[in-house]
């Protein structure tokens, strides 16, 4: 058999390394972390070719056995991309057409690299997602727990970096639980945007082949597909915005309880402290425990939450149609659907580790923090807020202000009414809409 070229568009014209090496860029390496979902791609295609007569049902069987045997050694690990091959998709269109023949070679019928890319980075990004949604909600646990363990523990509350009014550990955990709702919220939103098919749009034209785009959608586990073949196309670039919209947000809400540990870890303040090993030293500084990995946490998130910004720059000039452009934007977003789990990942292990102190406000120099409280006994005794506030004021001025032990707060979303209940009951009903194991069943079911 003729040796096949190692390029799916070869025409027999040699381009130029440099120009070879510029444009394909780290692009193979960046393809392996979504080979199997080009091999399941790959056998929803078939299976559709075959239902419209473009494949037999013997050409099909093949099919099938040759791209169950590289999912398995994708799994297994032995499977790479050939040096000179362009990418995933030709190194599976290689290999079939090596060990099957013509069986092999009729595979891409009424399909593009186009439509491949599309569909593979779909399937990825809708695996991630499910496991980001899987860290996020072991945070979120965690966080509720800690917010009930320290519910009574109070703890200054501060605005413009100044002391303001008193809060509680079980308010600062729970804060960041009922952030981490909302960022799903937004997660759920571009989950919705990600779980249609855009297999069958081919280079964003479509097909004079009467595919069955209704049957490929079924097989791979999507809600729905994106109807026309141009916009289908034109969700590159789009699709990945929206999504890293959403980690982003979710890095906002990493990134801002990251600060606010670093700053409880110094020594002027000493609210929280955590065991030696999660900390590290100096190197000229024998007394220094430094949050290393909060200040790491920080940094990291930060650089997630540029990532929508970049990815519209990139995008920004584009008509639409495809460009090599796009090629682009795999080389910051692949890599964050990884690093945003890695930062829930060790959130949830150093947290777990974290130590209270419930001593904060016997320090006098937190005594303002009661201030407000004092109005509003002055209020309930029938004084208007205003004078109510002037004397109290006068009190601060004069330096005869003491404290009431008389606080007590009851209202929803106070210190003495969390409602976390309801947090919770909230975050089941966001994570029941996902319905993860209607792709899950759909992709086990293409192995079989």
């Amino acid at each position: 058999m003729k040796d096949q070229s190692k390029k799916l568009w070869d025409k027999g014209i040699t381009v130029d390394k440099s120009i070879e090496r510029f444009t394909v860029g780290n692009d193979r390496d960046l393809d392996m972390l979504f080979a199997e979902f080009d091999v399941l791609g790959s056998i929803a295609h078939s299976m559709m070719l075959q239902s419209i007569g473009l494949l037999t049902k013997e050409e099909l069987s093949h099919l099938k056995k040759g791209l169950w045997q590289i999912y398995s050694e994708i799994r297994e690990g032995i499977f790479s991309i050939d040096e000179g091959v362009e990418d995933i998709h030709s190194q599976v269109e290689l290999l079939l057409s090596k060990r099957l023949g013509d069986a092999g070679k009729k595979m891409h019928s009424g399909r593009s690299r186009n439509d491949q890319v599309l569909l593979d980075m779909r399937l990825f990004i809708r695996s991630q997602l499910s496991q980001i949604v899987l860290d996020l909600k072991d945070f979120f646990d965690l966080l509720v727990q800690l917010s009930e363990k320290y519910k009574n523990v109070l703890l200054p509350g501060y605005t413009h970096m100044q002391v303001a009014m008193p809060s509680s550990f079980g308010m600062w955990f729970g804060a960041y639980a009922e952030s981490l709702l909302d960022d799903l919220l937004q997660i759920q939103a571009a989950y919705k945007v990600v779980n249609k098919n855009p297999l069958g749009s081919a280079a964003g034209y479509g097909s004079s082949f009467a595919l069955d785009r209704k049957m490929t959608t079924d097989l791979l586990g999507f809600d729905d597909l994106n109807y026309n073949s141009v916009y289908a196309q034109m969700g590159r670039g789009k699709v990945e915005r929206v999504v890293a919209q959403a980690l982003s947000s979710v890095a906002e809400t990493l990134s801002k309880l990251a600060m606010d540990i670093t700053l409880y870890m110094s020594q002027n303040f000493a609210f929280v402290s955590f065991p030696d090993e999660l900390t590290t030293g100096s190197s000229i500084m024998p007394h220094k425990k430094n949050p290393d990995v909060f200040e790491i946490l920080r940094a990291r998130c930060n650089r997630i939450k540029a990532l929508p910004n970049q990815i519209m720059m990139l995008t920004s000039n584009l008509p639409s149609g495809y460009h090599r452009d796009f090629q682009i934007i795999k080389e910051n977003f692949m890599p964050s659907l990884f690093e945003i789990g890695d930062c829930l990942q060790i959130a949830n292990f150093a947290l777990k580790e974290i130590r209270i102190n419930d001593k904060i406000l016997d320090d006098p120099r937190y005594d303002y923090l009661f201030t407000v409280d004092a109005v509003n006994e002055l209020v309930k005794e029938g004084v208007s807020f205003r004078d109510a506030y002037k004397q109290v004021g006068q009190m601060v001025e004069n330096k005869t202000f003491k404290k009431s032990a008389k606080m007590k707060y009851t209202h929803l979303g106070s210190i003495g009414n969390l409602a976390n209940e309801k947090i919770i009951k909230t975050m089941e009903t966001v994570l029941d809409e996902f319905n993860f194991s209607k792709w899950q069943n759909a992709l086990k079911d293409l192995l079989k």
